[in-house]
Formats: C-alpha cells, sequence, structure tokens
C-alpha cells in the first residue's frame, strides 16, 4: 500500500470502491462474530461496539485521522494537519480516503474483544476517539505514510503491522486494565449462538478479498496474487487449527473458522509480497501457534475475551515475520537471501506491538480515571443489552 494513489483508470477507480464496500462488511460482520460468542444478555452490546465504531472513525477519519496518516511527513512520526477534514484533495482521492477509513474502522473494531460485557459504552465512545488518533492514525503513517518504518524498508502489503498488531496487543493492554468478568474462570461461559459466530466469519472471509486484494490499488495482477494467497492461507489456517484441536478433542465449528482467520491475518503483511506454496506454510503456522497461544492465554486466566491478541495480534507478528522470510514478489526475504528484510520486519513488528501496548495502557488509565471504563456489578450482571441499550435481543 502506498501513500496517496491519484487513481486515473476507471477500471482502478472501480476495483477500489468495491474491495473498499468488501471491508466496510467486515466492520458489522465482525460484530456478528464476537457477538455470538458473549451471552445472550450482550449480544446487542457487543454488535452496537461494532456499529458506533464505524459511525465514529468515519467523522474522525475525515477531520483528522486521514491528514494524520498521509499528511506531509513530521520528522518519520506522524502526518502534517494540511488535509483536516479533506482540504485540498480531488474528488478522485476519496476513492483512497474511503479505502483507508474501513481499515482504521474494523482495526479499532477489533480491540472490542477486550470489552465484552463489562465496559461502559460511553467509555467505548471516548476510547476509541482517543485509540484511533493516538494510536492507529501515527501507525498507518509510520508504516503507509512515508514514516520511519517505511524509510526503513518494512513491507505491509494490507495492514498486518498497522491494523492487526496493533488490534491485538492493544486489546491484550485494555484487559489488564479492565479486568476480568464477574464470575471468569469460576464457571463456563458459553458462546450463545455459535451459527450467528459462523456467519460472522463467513462475512470477515468474504471482505478479506477486498482487505488484501483491494491493497494493490488497482485491478491488476498484484491484486490477483493477494486474492489467491488470502484464500489458501486462510484454508490453510482452517485445516492446522483443526487438525491441533482435534488432536485434543473434538473437531469444533469455532476452531475451524478461528484458524480461517489466523490465516488471513498472517497473509495480509504477506498478500502482495509471496507465492500460494508460502501462503500454506504461513497459514499452516498460523493455526497452529494462534491456537496456542489462546491456550497460553486461558492457562495465565487472562480475560482477553474473544481472543484479539492470540489471533490478530500473535498472527499478525508471525504474517509480519513471515513477510521477512517468504517474500519473493516485488521483494525479497530471507530465503533468497535478503536477511536485511526479515531485520527489518522484526523491528516493525516489535515496534509497534510495543507502541500499540504501552500507549493503549496510557489511554484506558486515563478513560477509567475521568469516566470510568467498567459498568457496576449490578449492570454487568443484569447485562448490557439493558444496562447499556435498555433493549433485549431475545424475548
Amino acid at each position: 500500500m502506498v501513500m496517496l494513489y491519484e487513481l486515473m483508470n476507471p477500471g482502478d477507480v472501480a476495483w477500489l470502491l468495491t474491495s473498499t464496500a468488501l471491508v466496510m462488511l467486515m466492520t458489522p460482520g465482525l460484530g456478528l462474530f464476537y457477538g455470538g460468542m458473549v451471552g445472550k444478555k450482550n449480544v446487542l452490546s457487543m454488535i452496537s461496539m461494532s456499529f458506533i465504531t464505524f459511525a465514529v472513525v468515519s467523522i474522525q477519519w475525515v477531520l483528522l485521522g486521514y491528514t494524520m496518516a498521509f499528511g506531509r511527513d513530521i520528522s518519520g512520526l506522524l502526518g502534517g494537519l494540511e488535509h483536516i477534514g479533506l482540504k485540498d484533495l480531488k474528488m478522485i482521492d476519496y476513492a483512497f480516503v474511503a479505502f483507508q477509513l474501513v481499515f482504521a474502522a474494523i482495526t479499532l473494531a477489533i480491540i472490542t474483544s477486550a470489552m465484552a460485557e463489562r465496559v461502559k459504552f460511553s467509555a467505548f465512545i471516548l476510547f476509541a476517539v482517543l485509540w484511533t488518533s493516538i494510536v492507529y492514525d501515527p501507525l498507518a503513517h509510520w508504516v503507509w505514510g512515508n514514516g520511519w518504518l517505511a524509510k526503513l524498508g518494512a513491507l505491509d502489503f494490507a495492514g498486518g503491522t498497522v491494523v492487526h498488531i496493533s488490534s491485538g496487543f492493544s486489546a491484550l493492554a485494555l484487559a489488564f486494565v479492565v479486568g476480568k468478568r464477574r464470575g471468569f474462570g469460576e464457571y463456563s461461559m458459553e458462546p450463545h449462538n455459535i451459527p450467528m459466530t459462523l456467519l460472522g466469519a463467513a462475512l470477515l472471509w468474504f471482505g478479506w478479498f477486498g482487505f488484501n486484494a483491494g491493497s494493490a490499488l488497482a485491478a491488476n495482477d498484484l491484486a490477483a496474487n493477494a486474492f489467491i494467497v488470502t484464500n489458501t492461507a486462510a484454508s490453510a489456517g482452517a485445516i492446522s487449527w483443526l487438525i491441533v484441536s482435534w488432536i485434543k478433542g473434538k473437531p469444533g465449528s469455532l476452531g475451524i473458522v478461528s484458524g480461517a482467520i489466523a490465516g488471513l491475518v498472517a497473509i495480509t503483511p504477506a498478500a502482495g509480497f509471496v507465492d500460494p506454496l508460502s501462503a500454506i506454510i504461513i497459514g499452516v503456522v498460523a493455526g497452529v501457534i494462534c491456537y496456542y497461544a489462546m491456550l497460553f492465554r486461558i492457562s495465565k486466566g487472562i480475560d482477553e475475551s474473544l481472543d484479539a491478541w492470540a489471533i490478530h495480534g500473535v498472527g499478525g507478528f508471525w504474517g509480519a515475520i513471515a513477510t521477512g522470510i517468504f517474500a519473493s514478489v516485488g521483494a525479497t526475504g530471507l530465503l533468497l537471501g535478503n536477511v536485511g528484510q526479515l531485520v527489518a520486519q522484526i523491528i516493525g513488528a516489535v515496534s509497534a506491538a510495543l507502541y500499540a501496548f504501552v500507549l493503549t495502557l496510557i489511554i484506558a488509565k486515563f478513560v477509567d480515571m475521568t469516566i470510568g471504563l467498567r459498568v457496576s456489578n449490578e449492570e454487568e450482571y443484569v447485562g448490557l443489552d439493558v444496562s447499556q441499550h435498555g433493549e433485549v435481543a431475545y424475548t
């Protein structure tokens, strides 16, 4: 992905706008994915956070986010403010603006994994504005806006570092600040509607074609490569997670779709740089390591409720490293003798993880000290659908 791309070919504009619509669908799709995994008294709360995410980020991106990410480079750290309110951009540039907007939205939505069933809706909205402005926008500039990681040579075709590492490690930090749900570890907290989660996963897989293939910013051979490796890695991840989880028990449907998403996450930074055979390896490894990351999280009693860290954080980290190993399309990685690319990938992944984790800790502490993050014990017991929204999902 590049900084500002003025699209002149009508076919390329059509593909980019189509990809934008596909990625937009991922945010409500994620709401369904998460919503099915919580209790029935919190499903509307979970889905609502995805919808308000899209609304809040859409305004923030137009007013401030885009220029902070893609404005004139300032010391490699942040974009200038010359495009506040999309000032001085041509209408043809709005295709790129919109495409980047939906990336920012899905990134924030992923973090709601750590807020399930216990966070105030008002606190989430404040957190959303702060996090997008302080964490996401600078990271997007570092990698895609000609910032210091771009100058270092770090590769991130469609968001493994900017989207997945940042959201996954932010979710982990947020889980530490928010704390566990009442009863976590004391009694089973089963998903209330697995078919809803499977539907959400299907929408995510579908939207991911726009996520990765759209990042070619043109209807060309690079987009075709990104499309096929995306599907290949997702399938490999689904199968590998299924196998390792089956060894320990039953072949659960949640495991299949979790593995697919792990594969999708891992191929995201590499989609424009690797071939289909490498995508199989990337997806297989992603399914295995994300599964064991989930088991590790559970063993430590960390209530990062819906495993954004295990799947997006760990999967994105592996994908960034894998890009430095397997790159062979338009770039070279370790297997072709380019040790420097692997080093750049490691620096980029570690930097993004640390920045997102530390800044999210600070933002979450600030929100907690001002308006408070958690609902009361009584509100948590009743459920957030009623206590926060005055609604019930099922009658």
